[in-house]
């Protein structure tokens, strides 16, 4: 861990000895360049790294009474506050074994006593200097990291953005509300939710995808912008012709957001999801639907997923040629699709979810309709 900020700008070493003559000698020869903090204890020690300024360096005696040179050395790296913190031990004793069992507690070096200034010093500058590159890079680390954040977090305002933006176009267009929006994107996404342990989903149905599958879900008509007011606009039913038409909403969609990830150079990008929404949703499990009369899987999880919130919506909200629909009974028509209109393994979900289901249509009704 990086020292805490020293106002003299010096770094800080500390100085642990039980011998007075030691500590002064060691005071004097450092003090003039370094900010020097002293402790004739290890217990002495140890409160003095748990404070502020963090040292830079210590010098540790192995010899003291009490809590011993290797015991702190022990617990100054088992702390994450001062683990990083390079120790150096001072000792008259030059056996192998003493050597290697500061080493195994973490010393980063040894000074012999009596002390040579030279070696001191030398030995300090080196171990500061190892100390300094080292928070340097951490702090460069941090900054690289906060900054892969912080683009990211822009990155994902932009799509989101995008999204809302293409959406609010074609509810400029539709006769459907910014509620109907709201309403499928979070039927979506109880129902990726409600499946995201099943065997046939688990694998496709991770928190992230689901989280794109909420964004994504707004744009499953964007098409219909381009669709003339004459047939999106009309009270009445379609002609057959005229639904010809408005089935090509699916490809019109389909194609816009094709268009913007080929710009985005991303076919893989966050616009996937609503790319296979907004082709794939009507769709149906028979292969009855269209615009491609895709059967079972074939279908996009994501346009199934879509299908039943927005057929469920459909049902429930009002037009201007239809009343709306119980909730109990446009639950029974979903049950009735399954393994025709719907996968039926969805609509298992939605079956055990129905409430949630009711839950959203009311939390966001349309005016006059809560």
């Amino acid at each position: 861990m990086k020292a805490a900020y020293d106002p003299s700008g010096r770094q800080v070493v500390l100085i642990v000895d039980d011998a007075p003559e030691s500590l002064t000698q060691l005071y004097g020869l450092l003090k003039d360049q370094y900010r020097v903090l002293v402790a004739n204890g290890g217990e002495r020690a140890m409160q003095i790294a748990a404070g502020d300024p963090l040292p830079d360096l210590v010098l540790l005696d192995v010899m003291m009474p009490g809590m011993g040179g290797f015991e702190v050395c022990r617990r100054l790296k088992a702390y994450p506050r001062t683990a990083d913190i390079p120790v150096i031990f001072l000792t008259a004793m030059g056996e192998n074994e003493d050597e290697q069992q500061g080493f195994d507690v973490g010393a980063a070096d040894y000074i012999v006593k009596p002390v040579s200034p030279p070696i001191v010093l030398a030995r300090v500058r080196t171990h500061l200097r190892a100390k300094a590159a080292s928070d340097f890079l951490e702090d460069k680390a941090a900054f690289l990291q906060s900054e892969v954040e912080r683009r990211s977090r822009e990155l994902q305002l932009s799509q989101d953005a995008a999204i809302v933006a293409l959406a609010s176009l074609a509810e400029t267009r539709d006769q459907e509300t910014g509620n109907h929006i709201r309403r499928t994107q979070n039927y979506v996404r109880q129902l990726a939710i409600q499946l995201r342990h099943h065997p046939r989903f688990r694998e496709q149905l991770d928190e992230a995808t689901i989280d794109m599958l909420y964004k994504s879900a707004p744009l499953h008509d964007i098409g219909k912008v381009g669709i003339p007011d004459h047939i999106l606009l009309k009270p009445g039913k379609l002609t057959p012709e005229e639904f010809e038409i408005m089935k090509t909403h699916t490809t019109l969609g389909r194609d816009a957001i094709a268009t913007a990830e080929k710009i985005l150079d991303a076919p893989s990008s966050f616009l996937r999801f609503a790319r296979e929404i907004a082709y794939g949703h009507q769709e149906k499990w028979d292969g009855s639907g269209y615009p491609q009369g895709l059967a079972g899987e074939a279908i996009p999880l994501s346009a199934r997923l879509m299908a039943v919130a927005d057929v469920y919506d459909a049902l429930i909200s009002r037009r201007v040629y239809k009343d709306p629909m119980a909730h109990a009974l446009a639950v029974d028509l979903i049950r009735e699709g399954s393994g025709r209109h719907f996968d039926p393994d969805i609509v298992a979900a939605f079956l055990q979810i129905a409430d949630q289901f009711h839950a959203i249509a009311e939390r966001y009704a349309d005016d006059g309709e809560a």
